[in-house]
């Protein structure tokens, strides 16, 4: 193997530059040329291709986003569209793909690598969505922003002796949600793995007013539905003033933290090697602390286990 190429697909996650930096110094170590794939399957359809080396990688290990740049792209998703994907990587005498992102980017890869081409995925999104890791590049980050976010309101919050509805991002799933209310002492969480009952919440804000509560938070994963409503909703039931607040793009932003990087950099040296073993159409995994890698179409059989253990543990400690 000579030449390689690696793109970043869908939602951009803190902690992809550490990956790219990893698979381009460990492909230099090993003699391998890189190539960097702009704006995802959207810019390998259009040759938006330029050589990297390991000073285009300087410097960004910190750095949110991706120097690479990512999008969507329906084209891709057609047989013309892979066949001419297919072309572009041998126009480029690009032997092999590195594909970081979720699982439409994971299926994307497995689209070429039945083409002939050798892939390998690494997961990173911040919804931490993907069945077969236990953590995916970016979730921890996303995470400690939305806790950070939740310390501020509570200030805020507490002076005013109102509830606080935090929205965060989670459409299909309440990862962030889950673990930020847990972290953060929400007295209520939903997410779109769980049914809610709206008495039950207003029963409990109550409560807690009764006993001289200052504030109270609910984090809200956007799945659920929208914040601005659910404001509405608790502030009829309870007579208590309720905010809202959208947290947004931010959760995607900013430096990754030591977890995301260590994550990123172990599975972009991970990566290289597969390649250089002669392996494709894997897809790189955590599991109980150990890294290993599966077969693409294994991994996305692989259902998101929801931790009812410790949205129990949430409950409980909210009361």
């Amino acid at each position: 193997m000579k030449r390689i190429g690696i793109l970043t697909s869908g939602g951009d996650a803190p902690g992809m530059n550490a990956a790219i930096r990893a698979v381009v110094r460990t492909a230099v170590y090993n003699k391998v040329e890189v190539f960097g794939i702009k704006r995802g399957y959207a810019g390998l359809l259009e040759g938006d291709i330029e050589p990297l080396n390991i000073y285009s990688v300087a410097d960004i290990i910190h750095r949110g986003g991706t120097i690479l740049r990512s999008s969507r792209s329906e084209y891709f998703k057609t047989e013309a569209g892979q066949k001419k994907a297919v072309k572009t990587l041998s126009d480029f005498n690009i032997e092999s793909l590195i594909v970081i992102g979720g699982d439409g980017s994971f299926k994307g890869a497995r689209a070429l690598s039945n083409r002939g081409v050798n892939t390998i995925s690494i997961p990173g999104t911040i919804d931490n969505d993907i069945g077969c890791t236990d953590y995916s590049i970016g979730f921890d980050t996303a995470l400690n922003t939305a806790l950070d976010a939740i310390g501020k309101i509570r200030d805020t919050t507490s002076s005013h002796n109102r509830v606080n509805v935090v929205e965060v991002m989670g459409r299909d799933c309440g990862e962030i949600a889950l673990f930020a209310g847990l972290a953060g002492g929400a007295e209520s969480i939903l997410v779109p793995e769980k049914d809610y009952d709206l008495d039950e919440i207003s029963d409990k804000l109550l409560r807690g007013k009764d006993r001289g509560k200052l504030h109270s938070i609910i984090v809200l994963a956007e799945g659920v539905g929208n914040f601005d409503d659910f404001c509405h909703k608790i502030e009829e039931k309870t007579g208590v003033s309720t905010r809202g607040t959208n947290l947004g793009y931010i959760q995607r932003g900013g430096n990754p933290t030591a977890f995301d990087r260590i994550l990123a950099s172990r599975m972009g040296y991970m990566a290289v090697n597969l390649l250089l073993d002669n392996k494709t159409n894997r897809v790189i995994c955590i599991k109980n602390n150990v890294y290993t890698d599966l077969d693409t179409n294994e991994a996305l059989e692989i259902k998101k286990n929801f931790d009812a253990e410790a949205y129990k543990i949430a409950n409980i400690l909210s009361i």
